[in-house]
């Protein structure tokens, strides 16, 4: 169990200062809680349906304090990406017949409980998140550090740690949600060479995801930040995975959907308004 003093959380990747919340990233206020988290943290954690709501915004905030990512702030690791793809029932049929799942840069590892809810063996998934304290967040957000029998790790997909690379070869699908999108063009092909590594070389190893893209694919500077991230569009995300394929020696049939975005889920500041922006969901598999 955490530790507070003053209402904070210690000893789980938090420092001694609290996040400012004025950032555009952060809304105060994040509206209902969706249907499919507040029935997962209910019947899967055991939160009292009462105390669901101000659970969901203590764990938000100490979460916030270890970093302060967008998906965070705004609230859309609320959004359980992962049970919205077209692969999901599939997806929990071949962890029931014993194939193995990386969600690479799981946060709080939200998706991970909602396969595990949805009736994935625990033990066949495997999250990763390049910050340790987001991960002590999770299990205090899911209350079940004694129970499940996932396997957490921190890692950094560029410089990975043995409990990582002692997956190599091992894992048949990635979910890579709001993952690939953080990095520019040369960063995301070695991201996507990276797990590539990881996976088992056959026929329908999957890599599922999401993310931003854009009409007009570019390369685009990040709202009040000075980083850059690529955004895709079809024909640049296939294009990207045919330069993977060519220099791993493997082949993929990519599939991608782009959907008009919902500004408001992202900056109270309104600042991924470019009307070219858009939602980006895709699946890459192997052939």
């Amino acid at each position: 169990m955490a530790t507070f003093v003053d209402g904070r959380a210690v000893g789980f990747g938090i420092g001694s200062k609290p996040r400012d919340k004025d950032s555009p990233w952060y809304k105060k206020d994040l509206g209902d809680i969706p249907g499919p988290v507040r029935e997962l943290l209910e019947k899967y954690s055991g939160v009292p349906p009462r105390d669901v709501l101000q659970h969901v915004y203590t764990m938000r905030d100490l979460a916030w304090d270890v970093d302060p990512y967008p998906c965070i702030g705004g609230g859309t690791f609320l959004q359980l990406g992962a049970s919205k793809t077209l692969h999901y029932r599939e997806i929990i049929t071949r962890l029931r017949e014993g194939e193995k799942l990386l969600d690479v840069g799981c946060c709080l590892g939200q998706d991970v409980r909602k396969l595990v809810y949805d009736g994935a063996p625990s033990e066949n998934i495997y999250g990763a998140e390049l910050h340790h304290g987001l991960l002590n967040v999770g299990y205090e957000l899911f209350r079940d550090r004694s129970t499940i029998r996932s396997t957490f790790m921190a890692a950094d997909i560029f410089n990975p740690p043995v409990a990582l690379t002692q997956l190599s070869g091992q894992i048949d699908i990635v979910w890579a949600g709001s993952f690939l999108h953080l990095f520019e063009w040369d960063d995301q092909v070695k991201a996507a060479k990276a797990l590539v590594s990881i996976m088992r070389r056959k026929k329908g190893s999957l890599i599922v995801g999401q993310g931003m893209g854009h009409l007009q694919a570019d390369t685009y500077p990040t709202p009040h930040s000075t980083s850059k991230i690529f955004k895709h569009n079809e024909e640049s995300f296939d294009r990207m995975w045919k330069l993977v394929g060519a220099e791993t020696g493997t082949s993929y049939n990519t599939h991608v959907v782009l959907e008009v975005m919902r500004v408001a889920a992202f900056s109270k500041s309104g600042q991924w308004g470019d009307p070219d922006a858009r939602s980006f969901r895709f699946s890459v598999t192997m052939e």
